[in-house]
C-alpha cells in the first residue's frame, strides 16, 4: 500500500508524476480549484473584517470524498499544485477542504514536470506559504467586489449580461484611448530626397538619403521646399565627405517570460494569447514520448522572469559546444538588467525553457501536434539562441555633401552569425547585406538622378494581442496568468473584436467604458490600477496586510456604486422610438439593444415579433448614388459609414462624414477629433470644426 499522497492540480500529471516516484506513492488530481465563493452572492463579509464566504464548488464533493479516502491511508501528504499564488491557495483550500490540519502536510513545487525536478521537490517540502495565499485572497476579493458591484450598473444602464472587472475595465479603456488617438490623427505632408550615383567600375547605383544640412538633421515638409533643394542641388558638386567602417554587435535574445511568449507566438505563429497558454499548458504537464512516457517538455509557463538555473546553464554550454562549436558558446551566466531591477518578478521561477535541449524540435516532430510543434520549436530555438554569443556585422557609412546639403548611406555585411544561426526575429532580417566597395574620400561621383517621395505621417497602429499584452506588462497592470484571461474576457462580452490580429472597439465596448469612466474613474485609471498591483505584491512580500488593503479599497467603491446608482435612477433608458414602420401590425419600431449592439423591434412584443437592422443615418447623401450614409457594423462589430444601399453602392468610410464639401476639390470632409479632413487622397484641405458646431465626431 503506498505510503504517501501526492496531491496535483492537473489529471494529466497524475500519470507521469506516479511514474517518477515509484509505488510507495499515490498521486492524485484536485481538478484545479475546490473552493470559491459563491455565485450567487458578493461573498464577503463587508461588516465583520471583510472575511470571504467559501463554499465547495458545485460538482467538487464527490471528487474531495475520494480525495479524504486517500488522505486517511496516507503518512504524509504532499500538496503539489502550480508554484504560483493561484497555486499556493489551492493548496491551502486543500487543506481546509480535505481536513488536513494536525496531519503531516507538506507543500512541495516543481518548475519542470521532470523525474530529477520531482524528487528535488520533495527533498525540499515546506509549509504552506500564507503571504502568497494571502495575496491571492487580496486579488480574488477585490475582482469579486469590482464585479459584483459594478456589473449590475451596466446591466441597467446597457443591457443585461454585461461585466465589469478591476483589470478587464482598465485593458478595455487602453485600447478605447488608442482608438480615439487614431481617430483624431491628422496626417501630416513629409518628403524624402534619394540621390542616385554612378561609381567609377560599377553596375550597381549608390544611392543615398538626403540627411540635412552638414551641421544638422533636417525634414522636407512641403513640395516647395524639396523643389528648392533640388535647384541648389543642381549644378552642385558632389563629393565624399568620410566613409566610417565600424563594427556592429547585436545581442542574443533573452529566454521567453509569459508576456514575451504570447507576443511572440501571436506576431510569429498568429497564435491567441488563450491558444499560446493551452499549448504552453500541455508542453509543461507532459507528451507522450516513444520509448519515455510522458514527459513534460519546457518549464512553468507562468513566469515574469528570465533567470535560469545553473543546470540549464550548464546543459546549455554543453549542448551549444558539441553542436555549433566554441566560438558560439557564451562564458558566464546572462541575465537581464530587468530581472534584478524589477520587484515584481516571480523569482522562484525560471524563464520558460526546454526541460532537455537534447529534445530538438526535428527529434520532438512525431510526438508533437502541428501547432505544438511549432511553440515548441519557437521556445527551444529562443533558449538556446539566448545562451549563445552575439552577432557581428561589419558596417560602412558614407557622408556626401554637395554645397551646404549632406546626403549618407550605410550598409552593413553579417561577419559572424552567433545565435542568429539558430534564431532571428523580424527586425533581425537585414533588407542590405552587402559592404559599399571601392568608395573613399578621393571617389568620384557622378549624379544620375534625384526622386523625390511625398509621405503622410501615420497613426500609433491599432492594439494587437501582442502588443496589448506589451501595453499591460509595460504599465505594471495584470500578471502573467491575467494577460490571456483578460483579452479573452472583452473578446467574449464583444466589447472589442479582432480582425486581421487588430483590436478594435464595438459600439457596445465604447458603452462600457464611457460608462466606467464617468462612474468609476479610479477603477479604470491605468496609475491607480498599476499601484494596485504593486500592494497585492506587497502583500505577497508580508509587507501588507491583505484585509487592510481591502478594508482600503472597499468604502471608496461603495459610495462610487451608491452615487451611481442614483444618477442612473433619473436616466431615462426607454427604448426610442424610430421612423420605421413595423411591417406586420403598422406600429412604430422602437431602438432596442442585443449582444451585438443596436436592432429595430415592434414595440407590440410578444404579439409581434417583428425585427430589423438598425441603420442610423447621419444626414449626409452618398457621394457615389446619392442616397442616405448611415452607420453601420461590421460582421464583428467595427463601427464604419456606409451607403444605405450596399451591396449595390460599395461606399464607405470609418470616420464620420460632415455634411459640409471640401471647398478645394468638392469631396466629402470626415471627423478627425477636432478637424474636418478631405477624404480626397491627394487634396490635403484641413479646418477646424467650430466650436459651437453640434456635430460631434461620436454624434
Amino acid at each position: 500500500m503506498a505510503k504517501y499522497l501526492v496531491i496535483v492540480e492537473s489529471p494529466a500529471k497524475v500519470k507521469t508524476i506516479k511514474k517518477f516516484l515509484g509505488s510507495d506513492y499515490e498521486v492524485a488530481a484536485s481538478n484545479g480549484h475546490v473552493r470559491d465563493l459563491p455565485k450567487s452572492q458578493l461573498g464577503i463579509d463587508v461588516e465583520h473584517d471583510y472575511e470571504p464566504k467559501y463554499i465547495t464548488i458545485r460538482g467538487k464533493g464527490d471528487l474531495l470524498a475520494s480525495l479524504r479516502k486517500e488522505v486517511k491511508k496516507a503518512q504524509k501528504i504532499y500538496l503539489a499544485t502550480d508554484p504560483d499564488r493561484e497555486g499556493e491557495a489551492i493548496s491551502w483550500h486543500l487543506m481546509i477542504a480535505l481536513k488536513l490540519e494536525g496531519k503531516k502536510v507538506y507543500r512541495i513545487t516543481f518548475n519542470e514536470i521532470t523525474k530529477s525536478a520531482v524528487k528535488e521537490s520533495l527533498k525540499n517540502a515546506r509549509e504552506i506559504d500564507m503571504d502568497l495565499v494571502n495575496a491571492q485572497q487580496a486579488r480574488r476579493v477585490l475582482d469579486r467586489m469590482v464585479g459584483y458591484r459594478i456589473s449590475p450598473l451596466l446591466w441597467q444602464k446597457i443591457k443585461r449580461g454585461l461585466s465589469a472587472g478591476r483589470v478587464q475595465s482598465v485593458a478595455l479603456r487602453i485600447i478605447c484611448d488608442r482608438e480615439d488617438e487614431i481617430n483624431s490623427f491628422i496626417p501630416e505632408e513629409y518628403w524624402t530626397l534619394d540621390a542616385s550615383f554612378i561609381l567609377p567600375g560599377e553596375k550597381k547605383p549608390l544611392t543615398a538619403k538626403y540627411y540635412g544640412k552638414k551641421d544638422s538633421k533636417a525634414a522636407i515638409s512641403s513640395k516647395e521646399e524639396l523643389d528648392r533643394i533640388k535647384d541648389e542641388l543642381k549644378d552642385a558638386e558632389f563629393a565624399v565627405s568620410e566613409v566610417k567602417k565600424g563594427e556592429r554587435v547585436k545581442k542574443a535574445p533573452l529566454p521567453f517570460t509569459t508576456s514575451t511568449l504570447q507576443q511572440e507566438a501571436s506576431k510569429v505563429l498568429n497564435f491567441s494569447t488563450q491558444k499560446t497558454m493551452r499549448l504552453a499548458q500541455q508542453l509543461y504537464e507532459g507528451i507522450e514520448i516513444k520509448g519515455n512516457g510522458t514527459v513534460g517538455i519546457i518549464t512553468y509557463l507562468r513566469t515574469d522572469s528570465t533567470r535560469v538555473s545553473e543546470e540549464a546553464e550548464a546543459m546549455a554550454e554543453k549542448y551549444i559546444r558539441s553542436n555549433y562549436g566554441e566560438e558560439y558558446v557564451v562564458k558566464g551566466t546572462v541575465s537581464s538588467k530587468n530581472d534584478k531591477d524589477n520587484k515584481k518578478i516571480q523569482d522562484a521561477h525560471e524563464a520558460i525553457r526546454p526541460t532537455d535541449l537534447s529534445r530538438t524540435p526535428v527529434v520532438m516532430k512525431d510526438s508533437l501536434s502541428r501547432d505544438q510543434f511549432r511553440l515548441y520549436q519557437l521556445i527551444w530555438k529562443r533558449f538556446t539562441a539566448s545562451r549563445m554569443q552575439p552577432a557581428k556585422y561589419e558596417t560602412t557609412s558614407v557622408k556626401i555633401d554637395a554645397g551646404e546639403h549632406r546626403f549618407t548611406v550605410a550598409a552593413s555585411k553579417l561577419v559572424f552569425d552567433g545565435f542568429m544561426s539558430v534564431y532571428t526575429q523580424e527586425e533581425d532580417k537585414e533588407a542590405a547585406n552587402t559592404l559599399i566597395k571601392g568608395v573613399d574620400t578621393s571617389t568620384r561621383l557622378k549624379l544620375s538622378g534625384l526622386e523625390g517621395k511625398q509621405h503622410f505621417t501615420q497613426p500609433a497602429p491599432h492594439y494587437t494581442e501582442a502588443s496589448l499584452v506589451h501595453a499591460l506588462e509595460e504599465l505594471g497592470i495584470g500578471r502573467p496568468s491575467t494577460y490571456a484571461p483578460t483579452i479573452t474576457t472583452i473578446l467574449a462580452r464583444h466589447y472589442i473584436v479582432k480582425e486581421n490580429k487588430n483590436l478594435y472597439v464595438t459600439e457596445l465596448g465604447e458603452a462600457v467604458n464611457n460608462m466606467m469612466k464617468d462612474a468609476f474613474p479610479s477603477i479604470v485609471d491605468v496609475n491607480f490600477t498599476a499601484n494596485m498591483e504593486a500592494l497585492l505584491d506587497g502583500v505577497e512580500e508580508g509587507s501588507i496586510e491583505w484585509k487592510t488593503l481591502i478594508s482600503n479599497f472597499y468604502p471608496d467603491l461603495e459610495e462610487a456604486v451608491q452615487k451611481a446608482e442614483k444618477e442612473l435612477e433619473r436616466i431615462d433608458i426607454a427604448d426610442e422610438v424610430s421612423d420605421e414602420v413595423c411591417d406586420n401590425c403598422g406600429r412604430q419600431m422602437v431602438i432596442k439593444y442585443g449582444p451585438h449592439g443596436r436592432f429595430l423591434a415592434c414595440p407590440g412584443f410578444p404579439e409581434c415579433r417583428s425585427t430589423k437592422p438598425y441603420y442610423e443615418k447621419i444626414g449626409v447623401p452618398c457621394p457615389n448614388c446619392g442616397k442616405d450614409i448611415v452607420l453601420k457594423k461590421t460582421r464583428k462589430g467595427r463601427m464604419y459609414y456606409g451607403c444605405i444601399d450596399n451591396p449595390e453602392c460599395d461606399f464607405m468610410v470609418w470616420q464620420r462624414p460632415s455634411k459640409e464639401v471640401c471647398p478645394k476639390c468638392g469631396s466629402l470632409l470626415l471627423h478627425k477629433g477636432s478637424k474636418l479632413v478631405c477624404m480626397g487622397e491627394n487634396c490635403g484641405y484641413v479646418t477646424q470644426i467650430p466650436k459651437n458646431s453640434e456635430v460631434s465626431e461620436n454624434s
